[in-house]
């Protein structure tokens, strides 16, 4: 299984981390900064305007820069049977 990482932008000071992907969906996403037993799970859910990504780590604001279209034309290229209807 191949870990997906993404870089977030911390809003307070610009800097930039790397997290890795547990769940992507279009309404939210769940990562992973840190490792071992210094890790700490976020959930990043899609801005009013849906063009980026924010959730809160330990008190601090972290931005995924992509839209939520693109976030929907990414699970689509991964997994291009997720929409389409079952065959009975």
């Amino acid at each position: 299984m191949i870990n997906e990482r993404i870089k977030l932008r911390v809003t307070e000071t610009g800097q930039t981390i790397e997290a890795v992907v547990m769940a992507k969906r279009a309404h939210a996403i769940t990562v992973v900064i840190g490792e071992g037993v210094h890790n700490v799970k976020c959930e990043l859910t899609p801005t009013r305007n849906a063009l980026a990504y924010a959730g809160r780590v330990m008190g601090r604001e972290v931005v995924y820069e992509r839209s939520r279209q693109q976030i929907e034309a990414d699970i689509e290229k991964l997994n291009p049977n997720v929409r389409k209807p079952r065959r009975y």
